[in-house]
């Protein structure tokens, strides 16, 4: 093979792949590079925006090459973007780490991998010095166990309808119970996972002074010590009566209980985070900035939440 045409080609692909993971390309950088002129990069660039240009249409590309003179330099546009701007990336990783849901050790490798893989090249940099600080001081939940092999079995009984053996740490006490749970829907607030789940009929008979009651239970995932899939299904009905973000509007701090409405009055300067917090809150009435507020709740989380809020909240039943 002519050692030119070698060249070309080895120029071309590696143009190619810096475009392909989101980067910018210099000419004078990748003249250095290569070791020949600008004018010829120009043409290699020049031959890689001929190639979207004529195909883009016929294969699927929807790509081209577009010039940056901010960053004095040439990127691939894509009308439907596959990587995170830096705006994306930067609100993506602050979440994660301001969630502190995960032990450091399993933190860490997912804030890299969206680093690494998902924010295009071009904001990787801008992205990794903001949130730098916020890796540096990461304040891990105090429980200190890894939880992600139990999403993903949790996960998987959730999908599959398998109803699943569990131990669990029961809070303020020390021991463990064995439950036999259907579970419906994993979720997660104020620093944790939880595991939303049907207690089985036959563990329901033998533990609970109300067998009757069919609202599911709470588990924080990283107080269940053991998984074991019994290889039984429940039907599809209990599926059926969860809908994972229509519970979570009506669970405050995950104390579950029978569903009910609370009406309350409220008089602080910011409304809006009392609809905020109760998502299913509406106000019914306002008059002079006390505002007559109805929510649909499970348990005590929502009443216990409100008491803390002082003279602000006044409960009406």
């Amino acid at each position: 093979m002519d050692n030119n045409k070698k060249s070309k080609y080895d120029r071309i692909l590696s143009l190619y792949e810096e475009f392909k993971s989101g980067g910018i390309v210099r000419k004078a950088e990748e003249a250095n590079k290569f070791g020949v002129s600008e004018r010829t990069i120009q043409r290699d660039i020049d031959d890689i925006r001929a190639f979207f240009d004529n195909n883009s249409a016929n294969i699927g590309l929807d790509k081209s090459v577009k010039y940056d003179r901010s960053q004095c330099g040439y990127f691939l546009h894509s009308k439907k973007d596959e990587r995170l701007n830096e705006g994306e990336g930067l609100a993506v990783c602050k979440v994660l780490l301001d969630s502190r849901t995960l032990i450091k050790y399993e933190m860490m490798p997912i804030i890299d991998k969206i680093l690494n893989n998902c924010i295009s090249s071009r904001f990787k940099h801008n992205v990794s010095e903001l949130i730098n600080c916020d890796k540096f001081n990461y304040c891990e939940p105090r429980h200190g166990k890894p939880v992600l092999d139990r999403l993903c079995l949790l996960g998987d009984a959730v999908s599959r309808h398998r109803i699943i053996e569990v131990e669990y740490e029961r809070l303020g006490v020390n021991q463990s119970v064995i439950r036999r749970l259907k579970p419906v829907g994993i979720m997660v607030q104020d620093f944790y996972f939880y595991l939303a789940a049907f207690i089985d009929d036959i563990d329901k008979e033998e533990h609970f002074d109300d067998p009757g009651d069919i609202n599911p239970t709470i588990y924080r995932i990283d107080r269940i010590k053991g998984i074991k899939d019994t290889g039984e299904k429940f039907t599809v009905p209990y599926r059926d009566r969860f809908n994972d973000g229509e519970f979570k509007k009506r669970i405050q701090f995950m104390f579950s209980g029978r569903l009910n409405t609370i009406r309350f009055e409220y008089s602080g300067l910011s409304v809006e985070a009392i609809l905020d917090r109760i998502p299913t809150a509406t106000v019914k009435q306002e008059n002079d900035g006390v505002y007559i507020i109805e929510a649909e709740t499970f348990g005590d989380g929502a009443r216990m939440w409100l008491k803390t809020q002082g003279d602000k909240v006044k409960m009406l039943n």
